[in-house]
């Protein structure tokens, strides 16, 4: 079998407004990453056109999220950070992608049936499509991690299909142009921390989502002081005092939700958070949250603003990062024509 470099790979879309879902279902995770792993960040922008974008806001948003992997804490010159389109690699390969991947497995891929809704036959192409570009993002970069939230696992366990059946169709081939057993690593998934899926404040069944018609339902990473303490004392709860015990949360969705964010942003579990807080009403956990959220969103919404109103700094980091980028990607597509068979 080839040896694989331990590599991250992870995107965000950019689709404006970041709340406090993306900051800890994704970009905390980033964070921590880096630490322990040779880390690639991407503003997934060709994902974004799989749906209709104002072409201002779109731009707009690519350097919005940007901003936020910088004042989060992600190290562009020790890590990569980019966007797709910069590097056309990433169209290459998906169309291979395209030509390995079947039918039937993205028939089954729940969330172009939520996207297209009950009008598939006018959802684009690309919508349907669009795993086999995930797989071609992670797979360019031969990236051996991946960390995604729940609603992202299947999607990821396409891309393992996808690198396996390469590997199997070309193997022959693969060990022709010295790449041993395989060429492409089959990625694993890694979902870390306890607020991987962060719920609405105003429903805890429901994810939390920039196209909820209530801004009151998350909490913007743009939000000041003020509209945050506001959000958090104005969400959803029930009548019940804390449990002491994390089974307690079980039936108590926006109990749970609230446990899991303020454990999220203080590096906790549920259940050390329960030990502090259990048996207490929501009015005093609802002031400690407010603190805690304050200090820890405030300073990183600011550091955004200031960020991305030096928009010529954003793209210089951004085209930096392409071009590092774009060396690891030619790489893996020279190999992959030489593999499939292409005079290039």
């Amino acid at each position: 079998m080839a040896e694989f470099i331990p590599r991250v790979f992870s995107g965000v879309q950019p689709t404006g407004n970041l709340h406090l879902g993306n900051y800890l279902g994704a970009i905390t995770k980033f964070v921590d990453l880096q630490r322990t792993h040779d880390c690639i960040y991407c503003v997934v922008d060709l994902h974004a056109i799989t749906v209709p974008q104002d072409p201002r806001q779109l731009k707009a948003s690519i350097r919005e999220v940007t901003a936020a992997f910088l004042a989060a804490g992600i190290d562009a010159n020790q890590h990569i950070v980019f966007n797709q389109s910069q590097v056309a690699e990433h169209a290459e390969l998906a169309w291979v992608f395209n030509c390995v991947a079947r039918m039937g497995w993205l028939n089954r891929m729940t969330q172009f049936k939520e996207k297209a809704g009950k009008d598939r036959e006018n959802a684009s192409v690309g919508l349907f499509a669009y795993p086999c570009l995930m797989a071609a993002d992670i797979l360019l970069y031969r990236a051996t991690h991946v960390p995604v939230g729940e609603d992202q696992k299947q999607h990821l366990e396409l891309s393992r299909d996808i690198a396996q059946k390469f590997n199997l169709d070309f193997a022959e081939s693969i060990a022709a142009n010295g790449h041993g057993e395989a060429f492409f690593p089959l990625p694993a998934p890694l979902i870390q921390g306890v607020a991987t899926r962060v719920m609405s404040l105003r429903d805890g069944t429901k994810k939390m989502s920039k196209s909820d018609p209530s801004d009151n339902s998350r909490i913007n990473l743009s939000d000041d002081a003020d509209t945050i303490a506001q959000k958090i004392r104005k969400a959803k709860t029930d009548p019940d005092a804390l449990p002491s015990e994390i089974e307690g949360l079980g039936k108590r969705p926006e109990a749970d939700n609230l446990v899991g964010i303020f454990a999220a942003l203080n590096g906790q579990s549920k259940a050390e958070v329960l030990a502090d807080f259990g048996g207490r009403n929501f009015s005093t956990f609802k002031s400690a949250l407010v603190d805690l959220a304050v200090t820890k969103l405030v300073p990183i919404g600011t550091e955004m603003k200031r960020l991305t109103e030096d928009a010529r700094h954003i793209d210089g980091v951004l085209a930096q990062g392409a071009a590092r980028a774009r060396e690891i990607a030619r790489e893996t597509m020279v190999a992959v024509k030489d593999i499939v068979g292409f005079v290039h």
